[in-house]
C-alpha cells in the first residue's frame, strides 16, 4: 500500500520525530551529539526555519518546528536527515552499510496555546523520563539547556515561541505528564492526529486532509443482520 502524501503547509507548528534503524544507539559520545546539532544549525541556515524545542536521544530525537512557508518543514527534514546520515556513516566508517534512519520523520500539527506548552514539555523532558539524567536542564543535548545554560551563539538557535512560556517553566518540565497527556501525545506519535482540543482538531483535520487520524482504529462492528453501525 501506497503511503499517504505529507501534509505540512507553512504557518502551523509541528512535533516532529525520527528515530534509528532498529532504533540502534546512534548517538554514543559528544561528539556524536554535537556533530547533529552543527548539521541542524546548518539545516536552518540552508532551508529557514524556526526552531522551537528539540532533544536529541541516543536513538531518536524530537523537534517542535514552526515553518513559514508551505514546503519549508519537507525542505528542512530532508537536507538535515541526508546530510545527518551521510557523515554519520563517514564518522563511523560505515559508508554504504545502510540507513541510519528507520524511515522518513513522523510529524503531527500542534495548536499554538496550552497545547504546544505540553508539547515542549514533553520533549524537553525526554532524558529525565528515559533515566539519562534527574533534571531535564541537566540533558546537554537539548533546547533546555541551551536556553538556560548555553551562550549566545548557542541560544541564537532557537526562535522566539508563539506563546509565553510560563514561569516555573523549567519545574513544571521536571513534573511527570498526567497518563492522559502522554496518551494523547502517543497517540497523536502514532497516527498523526493533530494535538489541540477536540473543536481544533476536528477543524485543523478537515483542513488537511486528515480526518482518517481521528477515526478509531479497525475495521467497524457489524450487527446481527449483517448490517454496520
Amino acid at each position: 500500500m501506497s503511503r499517504r502524501p505529507r501534509v505540512a503547509p507553512g504557518g502551523f507548528v509541528y512535533h516532529v520525530l525520527n528515530r534509528a534503524v532498529a532504533r540502534k544507539v546512534i548517538f554514543e559520545q559528544s561528539s556524536d551529539y554535537a556533530a547533529f546539532e552543527r548539521v541542524m544549525s546548518e539545516a536552518r541556515d540552508r532551508c529557514p526555519m524556526r526552531i522551537l524545542a528539540y532533544c536529541v536521544m541516543p536513538s531518536h530525537w524530537h523537534m517542535v518546528l514552526w515553518p513559514s512557508r508551505d514546503g519549508e518543514l519537507s525542505a528542512f527534514m530532508r537536507w538535515l536527515t541526508a546530510t545527518h546520515s551521510k557523515r554519520w556513516h563517514v564518522d563511523h566508517g560505515t559508508t554504504g552499510t545502510g540507513h541510519v534512519y528507520q524511515d522518513r520523520f513522523k510529524s503531527f500539527v500542534v495548536s499554538t496555546d496550552e497545547y504546544f506548552l505540553t508539547v515542549c514539555r514533553y520533549v524537553e523532558r525526554n532524558p529525565v523520563r528515559a533515566g539519562l539524567v534527574a533534571r531535564a536542564e541537566d540533558w546537554r543535548w537539548g533546547s533546555l539547556w541551551r536556553r538556560l545554560r548555553g551562550g549566545g551563539e548557542a541560544k541564537g538557535l532557537l526562535s522566539e515561541w508563539p506563546v509565553e512560556r510560563r514561569a516555573d517553566w523549567v519545574s513544571w518540565v521536571n513534573t511527570p505528564l498526567t497518563e492522559k497527556e502522554t496518551r494523547a501525545l502517543r497517540t497523536c506519535l502514532a497516527r498523526g492526529t493533530p494535538f489541540g482540543s477536540p473543536d481544533w482538531q476536528s477543524r485543523v483535520a478537515d483542513r488537511l486532509g486528515l480526518a482518517h487520524t481521528l477515526r478509531p482504529f479497525g475495521r467497524p462492528r457489524k450487527n446481527g443482520d449483517g448490517g454496520r453501525f
